[in-house]
């Protein structure tokens, strides 16, 4: 099959919409890729464009909205809410301005879907199975998560984890 275009979610049964996106690119990098989500589009749309996206819409758009969206992209545009276009401007203006405290933006696409699941409450091996990686290697997403967000023990990476997680569902 030879799609124009491919409307992905974030969040997916067998993984990650990033990754899909990722490799969707990779095999068919015609295909226009629109992110239909509920994921809040402050976290995850630049990782979405960064990962070969050419747009992202939140699910609670309107259905005309979303055409809009699907038929932006489509003229080989991108098409961004004018929330996130401000919030990218900004993101650019400002630069040069060192960050002054930790964020979950620093974290790396793989390290975001391993504090989503601890939140979630996975242990490590499930990580591991779920992800496809070796244990070792969540246990180094895990510590470096640790130092990009200043935490200093693995009780306190979960306790921000879920916190995070339940601040997400809240949402």
């Amino acid at each position: 099959m030879k799609p124009e275009i491919a409307i992905v979610d974030i969040s997916l049964k067998s993984g990650s919409g990033i990754e899909l996106i990722k490799n969707l690119k990779t095999v068919q990098p015609r295909v226009a890729v629109i992110v239909l989500s509920m994921h809040e589009e402050d976290l995850y749309a630049e990782r979405a464009l960064r990962a070969g996206a050419r747009g992202y819409i939140m699910k609670r758009e309107t259905a005309r909205k979303v055409i809009a969206a699907i038929r932006q992209v489509l003229e080989g545009k991108l098409y961004l809410s004018e929330r996130l276009t401000a919030m990218f401007a900004a993101k650019f203006v400002d630069a040069g301005a060192a960050t002054v405290s930790p964020s979950i933006t620093q974290l790396s696409d793989r390290e975001l879907e391993v504090f989503q699941l601890l939140g979630q409450g996975y242990e490590t091996r499930q990580i591991a199975e779920s992800l496809n990686i070796s244990m070792k290697t969540v246990q180094a997403f895990c510590a470096r998560i640790k130092e990009k967000l200043n935490l200093t023990s693995a009780t306190e990476l979960l306790r921000e984890a879920i916190r995070w997680h339940e601040s997400q569902q809240a949402r």
